[in-house]
């Protein structure tokens, strides 16, 4: 089901805010590794903070003073890399909860669909890379319904949905996602936009119409620029991002948004089902920078305020 797009906070704070470091910059797995964003003066190895919530986090995390963060730093203005630095939306808020929590937030950059296994297998102790709050995610199911992992619990701090954008100009005259039927239509590999691309396909199909031909990509940037070379007709990616690439790539030349958004849905940061003290702080810690306005200050540096929660909850995607 589609929401009309709201009426949102100019981006151009964004131009003030950052250089675009977009799909024509850097991107792929492990672009920028091990880059820190937390709390000023809460390094590696601190035992112990006078910070309200640290009290809150588990023990190893305490002992070692930093949260390890996976994430696909190819996402502007979610998360992507600057002057060999991840920055974003998703570093400011990880910064503004680690005041609270006495620790800082370590981004390590990897591709998306890589990064719930990452989590699993113990290399990161949370994934915060603009993930979709499903609950095929929270379960560990594959798009298939097949149990494929232990599944995750999210912290759900912002809300967004997909939308289509198309080359500057819209050669194609394209109004919506219904326009899409037996049109190429690129979208980044194991993400909700790409489920949403899919569920087109079947409406299209249903009506006699033939199905998109959907191309999928290990990255953002590689679907981005498979149509602004003209190869897709279309993409299909989260609201902000699209937004954020229509006003910035080649000088706001390259791409716009058409159409209202659709399946809106809130992004959560995933943490393992078996760390719940780890998922506690970090609500904690969203809740205490709602309410000291530092959360909705990250956001609005970016251009993406209307996207805030009001409340600090866990698992409330569908």
């Amino acid at each position: 089901m589609a929401v009309r797009i709201p009426t949102r906070r100019t981006l151009a704070t964004v131009l003030a805010a950052t250089t675009a470091s977009l799909l024509l910059s850097a991107c792929g797995d492990q672009t920028a590794a091990g880059q820190g964003s937390g709390a000023d003066g809460a390094g590696a190895g601190a035992a112990k903070s006078d910070a309200p919530l640290f009290a809150k986090l588990p023990a190893d995390i305490r002992a070692a003073g930093v949260i390890k963060v996976g994430t696909d730093a190819t996402y502007a203005p979610m998360e992507f890399v600057e002057n060999g630095k991840i920055v974003g939306v998703d570093p400011d808020v990880a910064a503004a909860l680690g005041k609270h929590l006495g620790v800082r937030f370590e981004f390590t950059s990897g591709t998306f669909d890589s990064l719930i296994s990452s989590l699993n297998s113990g290399r990161q102790d949370v994934v915060m890379s603009s993930v979709s709050d499903t609950m095929a995610r929270q379960q560990g199911l594959d798009d298939k319904g097949q149990k494929t992992g232990n599944g995750v619990d999210f912290v759900d701090y912002f809300v967004a949905g997909s939308v289509v954008y198309v080359q500057k100009g819209n050669p194609q005259q394209i109004r919506s996602i219904a326009d899409l039927c037996g049109k190429k239509t690129a979208v980044q590999r194991g993400t909700t936009f790409e489920e949403v691309a899919k569920t087109r396909s079947k409406e299209c199909e249903a009506s006699g119409k033939p199905a998109l031909a959907i191309e999928s990509f290990p990255t953002d940037a590689e679907a981005q620029t498979r149509v602004k070379a003209g190869g897709a007709v279309a993409g299909v990616n989260d609201y902000p991002v699209a937004a954020y690439l229509a006003l910035k790539a080649d000088g706001g030349n390259a791409f716009e948004v058409v159409g209202n958004q659709i399946q809106a849905g809130p992004f959560g940061i995933a943490v393992a089902k078996d760390n719940p003290e780890l998922r506690d702080a970090l609500k904690a810690a969203l809740a205490a920078s709602i309410a000291d306005g530092s959360y909705q200050k990250a956001l609005d540096k970016w251009g993406a305020g209307t996207g805030a929660v009001a409340t600090a909850n866990v698992n409330t995607g569908s």
